[in-house]
């Protein structure tokens, strides 16, 4: 397929490129800089600002899937507004463009630990997560409310578990729905490499359209 991979230089992103081109995908990375990206088989650059829905509908024009690993940075001081800009420019670009198909990688918070309550509200997150990273959490569920009132585009959002590592590519991932996965009486977590796995699979594979799910170990 031809992709447009948004945030490939990424703790995810990168995870997701190698998945890629490993797979044979001809990806087309959004940068801002190309010089950080090491020219590879099957993968070319396109300058566009994330923030510039025109710059980055001209970008991905002609793809088949727009897949976001966008992420303004977990140090941004306006982290929470510029996450939710960013992700709106994003769909309005892939709406603009006509692409078929939108893969968002979110966060783990949106998903839900009890009836009713969701992991970003519990006193355990907010206590063990660093202060920085929650305005991220908080955007990340409030894009996947705006999506979920997305008409036009097909959508698909992933959660990943939360425990998310470096690690090894098993190939091996069980999914989830929009509850949080465990381990017995403990999150469950993966390592980026097989989040890679289960997006690209999805993309091979498509199960769920526009819904939400999730993956761990």
């Amino acid at each position: 397929m031809k992709i447009a991979l948004i945030g490939a230089t990424g703790f995810v992103g990168s995870a997701l490129l190698d998945e890629l081109l490993q797979r044979g995908h001809q990806v087309t990375a959004l940068v801002r800089d190309p010089a950080k990206l090491v020219a590879r088989d099957g993968l070319r650059t396109a300058t566009a600002d994330v923030y510039d829905a025109t710059q980055v509908a001209q970008a991905v024009e002609g793809h088949e899937v727009v897949l976001s690993a966008f992420n303004p940075g977990w140090t941004d001081p306006q982290l929470h507004d510029r996450f939710l800009a960013g992700s709106r420019a994003i769909v309005a670009a892939a709406q603009k463009a006509h692409v078929a198909r939108l893969v968002v990688i979110g966060g783990a918070g949106s998903l839900y630990v009890a009836p009713g309550v969701q992991l970003v509200d519990t006193p355990a997150f907010l206590d063990h997560v660093p202060p920085n990273i929650v305005p991220g959490a908080q955007a990340a569920r409030q894009a996947l409310n705006e999506l979920r009132q997305e008409t036009v585009l097909n959508w698909t959002f992933v959660s990943p578990p939360a425990m998310l590592q470096p690690g090894q590519r098993s190939g091996a991932y069980r999914l989830g729905q929009d509850q949080l996965l465990m381990n017995g009486d403990q999150p469950a977590g993966i390592s980026v490499q097989d989040l890679a796995v289960a997006v690209v699979d999805e993309l091979e594979t498509p199960k769920h359209p526009r819904q939400r799910f999730t993956v761990a170990n």
